[in-house]
């Protein structure tokens, strides 16, 4: 079989039985293609069954040398990874050559994040008076009141939400589902949108459940809500560089600065293991200085 045909394969393992998400397929797709093409267009190209662990190595240092960072070789080589589990499940190959595969080390960059303050002068540049503005209030404060990833922002949907109760129904990475509590202020604001601006919008088919739409009445993209919250930062003069998930962080770190269990924010976040939730605790030394004295008992 050709690299395409176990390709394929892969995909439809993927999509039937691990339920990974939308995103996370393309990208496995298309780093095993970014292999497949480098072996194809070698001087030797051999068969998927034929590769070896020094075939990989040498990818691994091609896409090195053309500047591909780190974070985005570690990306490839985990998408390798995932695709000869697959090959070994279906008995194409006995043995996988990443076994010995190492991936390059990854430098826990500390995120940026905003102050209190920063978060406030940014939800309150928006202009409420337009539709736009009512929308765009709405997902900012579910973006840092919740602290959601902006994929899972644009998939949200009004049936997943009991905001009588105070929560919302997410789904994140690998369809995990997770409950989200909302605060009061999100609330008000996702009211407000929903009574009074979404009603405005003309719905398009399959739309009609989705809560943040455009004015064309389908779901806003990704890069739509990338675009409201940069036009927010110029207003406020901002010299940072402010994402969706710049409101995630501080979501998080605000959280923990307040007093919140590491384990509670972990699961706000939907993240599978603390050692991710952990680098957003990037704490000022006051406070982590006062934690100490606080509850160590020897400081005491």
């Amino acid at each position: 079989m050709s690299w395409a045909s176990y390709i394929k394969g892969f995909q439809h393992y993927l999509q039937l039985e691990k339920g990974v998400s939308k995103n996370t397929i393309e990208a496995y797709l298309r780093d095993v293609s970014k292999l497949a093409n480098y072996i194809q267009a070698s001087s030797l190209p051999v068969s998927v069954e034929e590769i070896k662990l020094h075939h990989l190595q040498e990818f691994i240092q091609a896409i090195n040398e053309v500047g591909l960072e780190v974070q985005s070789q570690a990306r490839i080589i985990s998408g390798i990874k995932a695709f000869y589990k697959y090959l070994m499940m279906e008995d194409v190959v006995k043995q996988s050559p990443t076994d010995l595969l190492e991936a390059p080390k990854l430098s826990r960059k500390l995120p940026d994040t905003l102050s209190v303050e920063e978060v406030n002068a940014l939800l309150q540049s928006i202009d409420l008076s337009t539709p736009e503005g009512i929308r765009n209030r709405a997902m900012l404060e579910v973006l840092y009141g919740c602290g959601l990833r902006v994929s899972e922002l644009v998939e949200l949907k009004i049936s997943s939400m009991s905001l009588d109760a105070g929560f919302m129904r997410v789904i994140g990475k690998g369809n995990k589902e997770r409950l989200v509590p909302v605060g009061s202020e999100a609330i008000i604001h996702i009211k407000n949108y929903l009574q009074y601006t979404r009603p405005l919008v003309p719905v398009k088919k399959g739309e009609e459940d989705v809560v943040f739409l455009n004015r064309n009445g389908r779901r806003l993209s990704r890069v739509m809500v990338f675009y409201v919250i940069k036009k927010c930062a110029n207003q406020v003069g901002s010299k940072k560089t402010i994402s969706p998930h710049t409101l995630r962080h501080s979501f998080a770190t605000h959280l923990i600065e307040g007093g919140a269990d590491l384990r509670a924010v972990q699961e706000m976040l939907g993240h599978a293991s603390i050692t991710t939730t952990e680098i957003y605790t990037h704490l000022d030394r006051e406070y982590l200085r006062s934690t100490i004295l606080q509850y160590h008992p020897r400081y005491k």
